[in-house]
């Protein structure tokens, strides 16, 4: 460093991070030029300058263009402005890289052609119009003719994906399956039999009307998830925390039937939970046995794979629920024993 403060371009090029080169580039570029050039031709830079140079290899190695870093230095824009504009692209190409990536992943999964590659690319760039038709259509077609009660396919038509505006790469691959699902006709011809198995019989049907489906998705399900609170809270199933959730859900079961909850309507309902466990590990293994796709690959899948795309995708529970069914039981149980 000279007497009056300079440095010459080795000594800036190293306080800045910067090759010589590159500072000999942005002098010449009339981004940042020297303070100062010697009679024998050195330049030299003081301290403003290379704090200069500093920011300007800040600024590159965030992909900014020297056009704007120009417009910023000049003072056409404020660093605010730039870096907001920037960030909006940076985002932009996150987004497509991450769509990209989630195509590249399925494809490799898959083994698949360039024709499939071309179909999942169109996939996840649809636009939001887009994905809602695609949907319709899939529910327009599988509710066309089926005998359930009026209503119901509207109710199931409102569970749909709805995929964010930054979507996690799982999310779009959970997107490119669900959609490659609903325009399959295979799918939707399966879809709508598992429907029409499961809700055209008497029991079904009682299962599809508005007042079931209402308990199942709203209020019984917001009770249950209260149930579930004070479960995992460690309560026992005679405190009266537990037995407050515990009747409020029952009761709220019971009103299905305008039936009031009396001790026989608690025992029965107890009896219900221990045993269903047994009843669904059943039924999944009549449905693995069964030719005809069950729940799990139907509707089941549907469900699944939209939790997914809307970030709300339940914990695996499977575990849980017969430790969790047990304590309801004993729950319901506990006014009965006198505890």
């Amino acid at each position: 460093m000279s007497d009056q403060g300079l440095y010459p371009i080795g000594d800036a090029a190293r306080r800045s991070g910067l090759s010589v080169s590159a500072v000999r580039f942005y002098a010449e570029a009339g981004l940042i030029e020297p303070t100062t050039v010697t009679e024998t031709g050195h330049r030299l830079y003081d301290i403003d300058a290379i704090a200069r140079l500093e920011f300007v290899r800040t600024l590159r190695e965030l992909d900014t263009g020297l056009d704007d870093i120009r417009r910023l230095i000049e003072g056409e824009t404020t660093l605010h402005d730039l870096l907001t504009a920037h960030l909006a692209i940076v985002e932009r190409q996150e987004r497509t890289l991450r769509a990209r990536r989630a195509v590249l992943r399925t494809l490799v999964k898959q083994r698949g052609t360039v024709a499939r590659a071309a179909l999942m690319h169109r996939l996840v760039s649809m636009s939001d119009e887009e994905r809602e038709r695609l949907i319709d259509d899939f529910w327009n077609d599988v509710g066309e003719g089926l005998d359930v009660p009026d209503g119901f396919v509207d109710r199931l038509r409102t569970m749909r994906p709805v995929l964010p505006e930054d979507p996690t790469a799982t999310q779009l691959e959970a997107w490119i399956e669900l959609a490659e699902l609903v325009r399959d006709p295979g799918f939707r011809t399966e879809v709508r039999a598992h429907l029409r198995e499961t809700y055209s019989d008497d029991l079904g049907r009682t299962m599809a009307s508005e007042p079931f489906q209402e308990f199942i998705h709203s209020s019984g399900s917001r009770l249950m998830e209260e149930v579930i609170a004070v479960y995992r809270a460690g309560e026992s199933p005679r405190s009266p925390r537990a037995q407050e959730a515990v009747t409020r859900f029952a009761e709220a079961a019971a009103a299905l039937s305008d039936t009031p909850l009396a001790p026989h309507v608690r025992e029965r309902m107890a009896d219900g939970f221990l045993q269903a466990p047994g009843l669904l590990r059943e039924i999944a293994e009549e449905e693995a046995a069964g030719e005809a796709p069950g729940y799990d690959d139907t509707y089941g899948r549907y469900l699944s794979l939209v939790a997914v795309v809307n970030g709300n995708a339940p914990e695996e529970e499977q575990d849980l629920l017969p430790v969790l069914y047990t304590w309801i039981a004993e729950a319901l149980r506990a006014p009965l024993t006198g505890a």
